[in-house]
């Protein structure tokens, strides 16, 4: 199934945050998963967005709505889960 992307204003902001070289790490994963929700893709349990997606020691905070998957947030492990 083909997903289309859309990013929160505070997922855009957290990405512009980002060093250049994990910038393009993270959106490489992210547009993987247009193709399929492969990777290190896992859904949480009683947290909202569902799912994250593990990018080294980066965290892509996402929710799938029918086709499409909603990016919440980009953040450091360390503060993903607070």
């Amino acid at each position: 199934m083909i997903y289309q992307i859309e990013f929160k204003p505070r997922a855009v902001k957290d990405l512009k945050g980002l060093p250049t070289v994990r910038h393009r790490r993270v959106m490489k994963k992210i547009e993987a998963l247009q193709q399929d929700l492969d990777g290190d893709v896992k859904k949480l349990t009683n947290f909202t967005p569902e799912y994250r997606l593990r990018v080294g020691d980066d965290r892509v905070l996402f929710e799938v709505e029918e086709n499409t998957v909603v990016v919440y947030r980009v953040l450091h492990r360390r503060e993903a889960y607070q």
